[in-house]
This record gives C-alpha cells, sequence and structure tokens, in this order.
C-alpha cells in the first residue's frame, strides 16, 4: 500500500505536470479532495523538500517537483511493451502536448548473398534491395559470417566494427525509405536552447540515435537534463517499427500513451 508521503508526492507531481506552476497544500487538497488537513500536507511537503523531490522558490510559495522526482514518477509508469500505434493520432497528439517524435521502420530484409566482382567490388544482396561498397578481403570473410541476419542488425554491427562505408551506404537506404520525424520543431527548439553540438543533432535528424536505442527510458545518457527519451518496439500502421519520443519532464506522458495506443 502507498504511504502518505508518496500519495501527496504523486499528487503533488500529477497537479504540477496538468497546471505547470507551483502547488500549495490547500491548492493540492483541493484539486484531488485529499482527506489530510493543509498542516499535515505541508508538514510531508516539508520533508520531501528536504529529501530532494521537491523545491520552492519562495518560503510563501507552493512547492514543484524536483528533476529528480519527476524521473522517478516517470520510470515507475512508462517502463511498458506498447503494441499497436495509429500514425495520424501519434502525429495529432504529439503536436498537441509538444513533444519530438522519430521513429524508423524495422525493415525485414536479410542478407542473402555476397558477390566479389574481381576483388574490387562487393555486391551485397538483400531481400529487396543490393548495394555495392569496395572490395576488403577482411570485410569480405567478416560479411560470409553475417549471410542471414537482418539489415538492423548489420547496420549496428557495421559501425561497432568501423565498416564505415558499409554502415553509411545501409543506413542511407533506410532513413530514405523508413524515416520520419514528428514536430522537429520541438526538438530544434531543444537544439537551440542548449546549443547541442552538430554530431549531437544529425544522430537525430539522420535518425542514427535509433541505431543505439534500445527499448528504455533515457535521460541525461541522450539529452539535456531536464528531458526525458522514450524508446519503444511496436507496430505503427501495421509496419514493425522503432520510436524515440524526447520531450520535457513535465509534459503529459500518460496522456500522450492513453491517445497513441489503439
Amino acid at each position: 500500500m502507498i504511504d502518505k508521503k508518496e500519495f501527496l508526492l504523486q499528487s503533488i507531481i500529477k497537479a504540477y505536470i496538468e497546471h505547470l506552476e507551483p502547488i500549495g497544500s490547500s491548492q493540492l487538497k483541493s484539486m484531488y479532495d485529499i482527506t489530510y488537513s493543509p498542516a499535515t500536507i505541508r508538514g510531508y511537503f516539508k520533508k520531501l523538500g528536504d529529501e530532494g523531490y521537491l523545491a520552492q522558490e519562495h518560503i510563501s510559495s507552493g512547492r514543484t517537483p524536483t528533476i529528480e522526482a519527476l524521473k522517478e514518477f516517470w520510470i515507475s509508469r512508462l517502463n511498458f511493451k506498447l503494441d499497436f500505434v495509429n500514425l495520424e493520432t501519434l502525429k495529432y497528439v504529439a503536436n498537441q502536448i509538444g513533444v519530438c517524435v522519430f521513429i524508423k521502420e524495422q525493415k525485414a530484409d536479410t542478407l542473402q548473398n555476397i558477390l566479389n566482382v574481381e576483388d574490387k567490388y562487393m555486391i551485397l544482396e538483400f531481400n529487396s534491395f543490393s548495394i555495392t561498397i569496395k572490395f576488403s578481403s577482411a570485410l569480405h570473410r567478416f560479411l560470409q559470417d553475417m549471410v542471414g541476419l537482418d539489415i538492423n542488425h548489420i547496420v549496428k554491427i557495421s559501425k561497432q566494427v568501423g565498416a564505415y562505408e558499409l554502415y553509411e551506404q545501409i543506413n542511407e537506404y533506410l532513413q530514405n525509405s523508413s524515416f520520419n520525424i514528428i514536430n522537429s520543431k520541438e526538438f530544434l527548439k531543444l537544439a537551440l536552447e542548449f546549443d547541442l553540438d552538430e554530431f549531437m543533432i544529425n544522430s537525430f535528424l539522420k535518425g542514427e540515435v535509433l541505431d543505439k536505442c534500445e527499448e528504455d527510458i533515457y535521460f541525461e545518457n541522450l539529452l539535456p537534463v531536464g528531458h526525458i527519451g522514450i524508446c519503444h518496439n511496436c507496430k505503427i500502421n501495421g509496419k514493425d517499427s522503432k520510436i524515440l519520443v524526447i520531450g520535457e519532464l513535465s509534459k503529459n506522458y500518460e496522456y500522450f500513451y492513453e491517445r497513441i495506443a489503439s
């Protein structure tokens, strides 16, 4: 059973996400019809502040949840599987609440064959396309072991081992055929506000960030302080896809997922 302190912390976080302003004890009591007295609520506010979960700008003002409190709040609520998503609903809700969504369709192509063209070029034949790269005996031997692997696995391995020509060609195909950004202006605002470097910006805008993200929740290991990234594998309009949702910690992600999950 949730204790009083945890209940009040969750309540003030929900109130803050809804109103984006400091929340006072009497205000919180009336918003959620809480039975505790304002004095009791203030006492717990003090404890939560001492523990680093609530902040108070002025002695007479209400409280706001700290970044740490918001991170723990979302970790407890967003670690779930996402199954089916409607693309039009996703576009609408992302713009409505102000988050950016990166989408990459997960192609089902597998490497079928490798042709050696006179030790000068190699033609890699996938199910639905082929690419040509310069021949290297070491790379040719390496690729022989990758026959039968899916394209998403190959693009990850090629980057890890430094086979950059192979990585760039496959990634270009994937980007051109299956990469999409919803509400990109939110990411560009973030990039300008935090002066992100060109390498990081390109990683997002070219979809490379999705190659290194697994289904998980990301904070400062991927984004500036105060932001969150949520990565899911799901089906979008029936197609296997990977999505990365990014935005400020104060956005209403519960509402977001309730609306997009079809």
